[in-house]
């Protein structure tokens, strides 16, 4: 194995800053999925039908080919951290949020059948601001990209 500095790495690879899943707190994991989502702010993403009238058990094995939770999971650093699938289950454990703070970022019934990552990113934010949602916010977030 030949070993190399980090500056001689940075000249021939990408290098990623890594989450240690212990140092991982709640808030940076969360920065990180707004981060990530805001990178690919235009594309549009698959929604989870009905959320809110799933069974626990059915609602925790929801997922999509291309959801906001998607994106999470194909993070390499969310990964790192600790990310075991693209489930809602999994991102409410992972990112230590409700059914109803995870129902804002990804429900058909907030979006369609398709939210834009700005979108989720916002709502991402939201939960990172700790604000309650306010009439207001919940309709800006319909009408603003």
């Amino acid at each position: 194995m030949k070993h190399h500095t980090l500056d001689q790495l940075r000249g021939i690879a990408q290098i990623v800053p890594g989450l240690s899943p212990h140092v991982a707190a709640r808030r940076v994991r969360l920065e990180r999925w707004a981060e990530v989502l805001e990178s690919i702010r235009h594309r549009h993403l698959d929604t989870l039908h009905e959320t809110e009238f799933q069974m626990q058990d059915e609602r925790d094995a929801l997922r999509s080919d291309y959801s906001p939770i998607t994106i999470a999971f194909r993070d390499p650093v969310l990964r790192a951290a600790g990310i075991a699938d693209d489930t809602y289950g999994e991102a409410k454990r992972f990112f230590e949020i409700s059914d109803d703070e995870l129902h804002e970022i990804v429900c058909y019934c907030r979006f369609g059948t398709t939210v834009s990552a700005a979108a989720a990113a916002r709502e991402v934010r939201v939960i990172l601001a700790g604000r309650p949602r306010n009439l207001w916010s919940r309709l800006s977030s319909f009408f603003i990209a």
